[in-house]
């Protein structure tokens, strides 16, 4: 798991920070993936595989297809993380320029250009609920979810300003065989595998 540089640490809370030295820890020795919200850490006790994988894979190399060449469609480390918010998430793959992904420790989620998420089947209000919140408080003005529970999805764009903080104004509902637009990129969900 990449982290942040010390540096980095001025404006994080000390609960936080004392979060991410324990996920930090026990990333190596525990299976699953690691984030840190609101509400504390949030253990996705399966590793993705199968269809969740396969979903990941498809959309990025999809994605790359249509995108110019200094945009990359990641779908490993690192994390995206917003100290002074509190906040540790691990995008499935995550819309960023070259540039930007050559980084030490997590990458600044303000140069995102999207997040994209498959549903786990163990904690789907992971996907659907804590990173509809969590993602525009960091700056991502673009989140997609694909849920292969349902054969459906959504993206979410237009951050605006709320009494509970940033959320996303527009929300369009997709299902799998349609094509989706991910910020000015269109690609076909057909072929997406479902869970069992």
């Amino acid at each position: 798991m990449a982290i942040a540089s010390d540096n980095a640490r001025q404006g994080a809370s000390s609960p936080y920070l004392t979060m991410r030295d324990v996920i930090q820890s026990m990333d190596d020795a525990i299976p699953g993936k690691f984030e840190i919200t609101k509400e504390g850490i949030v253990h996705d006790m399966m590793s993705p595989v199968g269809p969740h994988e396969v979903t990941a894979a498809r959309v990025s190399r999809r994605l790359e297809k249509v995108m110019p060449d200094e945009l990359l469609a990641h779908t490993g480390t690192p994390n995206v993380e917003d100290e002074p918010e509190g906040l540790l998430r691990h995008p499935d793959v995550t819309v960023i320029a070259w540039t930007d992904l050559g980084v030490q420790g997590s990458a600044d989620p303000r140069t995102a250009v999207a997040a994209i998420e498959v549903v786990s089947r163990s904690n789907p209000d992971n996907d659907w609920v804590g990173k509809v919140r969590d993602y525009p408080l960091m700056g991502i003005p673009i989140y997609a979810i694909f849920d292969p529970r349902t054969g459906s999805g959504a993206v979410f764009t237009d951050i605006h300003s709320t009494p509970d903080g940033p959320r996303y104004a527009v929300r369009k509902d997709f299902v799998y065989g349609e094509d989706v637009t991910i910020g000015e990129w269109t690609i076909s969900t057909g072929d997406l595998p479902r869970y069992a």
